[in-house]
């Protein structure tokens, strides 16, 4: 985000009182935040999207469209913003969890990890994505392609951050 003289040359006000009040306003709007430091930060980095309803998955059913709310993609997958980012995906041995190549899957560095999760780890030097495991005490990580062996890391075993949606663009 610009700082105040910057917001004040692209707003051509004349003032750093006027850049004062205009971010005052946006911060009661919710639209930004001040950090600690007095940095901005965006809220609401997409907008907010209408929510219609439902839609089957199975067998065909009679619907009617009718608003039933309003949402923004980051109110809804993101909790700790300052914890949360974005890894593109390379290579397919979460296939049979979803997750193809070339899809983006967003991230939290905080929250620990539970059994059956799909995290990001460090395992003896290399990074890769696989479920959590657990057996008898000892960690391991599980691919979702039978292609690919189970990792049990021989010297260590660092978890930077848990998945927590998984994002694929299809046109």
């Amino acid at each position: 985000m610009p700082g105040y003289q910057e917001i004040m040359s692209l707003a051509g006000f004349k003032s750093k009182n006027a850049v004062y009040k205009l971010i005052n306003k946006l911060v009661e709007e919710g639209i930004v935040e001040k950090d600690s430091k007095g940095k901005l930060t965006p809220l609401k980095l997409y907008g907010e999207i209408k929510m219609l309803g439902l839609v089957e998955a199975g067998f065909a059913s009679a619907a009617e469209e009718e608003l039933v709310d309003t949402m923004s993609l980051d109110e809804f997958l993101i909790d700790k913003k300052d914890a949360t980012y974005m890894l593109r995906v390379k290579g397919d041995s979460m296939i049979d969890a979803g997750i193809q190549e070339g899809d983006m899957v967003l991230v939290e560095r905080s929250k620990p990890p539970r059994e059956g999760d799909i995290v990001i780890a460090e395992v003896d030097g290399g990074w890769t994505m696989k479920y959590y495991r657990k057996k008898a005490g000892k960690v391991y990580l599980e691919p979702a392609n039978k292609n690919y062996p189970l990792i049990f890391p021989q010297h260590e075993l660092n978890i930077a951050a848990v998945v927590k949606a998984v994002i694929r663009k299809y046109r």
